[in-house]
């Protein structure tokens, strides 16, 4: 898998507003209604997460979800990453996806 460029990155975080790329990773935080609702996005997710055999770094903190995606093989953000994040966009918000 190959590092993409800052300026690759950018181009396709415009398809993705809730992302923002910075410490060399795509990062977004979602807020939920409660933990449960929360929680059960996160298990959503992780199945995807196990069909692309990509996992993010995340954090769980009530009804707030925290997700950080980068490809470690790779030192940074790769078309992998970008993969993930659409598909939890789409878990996240389907309506808006």
């Amino acid at each position: 898998m190959t590092k993409l460029s800052e300026e690759d990155i950018e181009k396709k975080l415009l398809h993705l507003p809730d992302w923002e790329y910075y410490d060399n990773a795509l990062n977004a935080e979602f807020e939920f209604e409660n933990f449960k609702d929360c929680f059960s996005a996160m298990s959503r997710i992780a199945f995807e997460c196990e069909a692309l055999n990509h996992h993010p770094d995340w954090s769980n903190v009530y009804n707030v979800l925290t997700i950080s995606l980068s490809t470690h093989d790779a030192k940074g953000v790769t078309i992998k990453d970008f993969k993930l994040a659409e598909a939890i966009d789409y878990i996240v918000e389907p309506d808006e996806a």
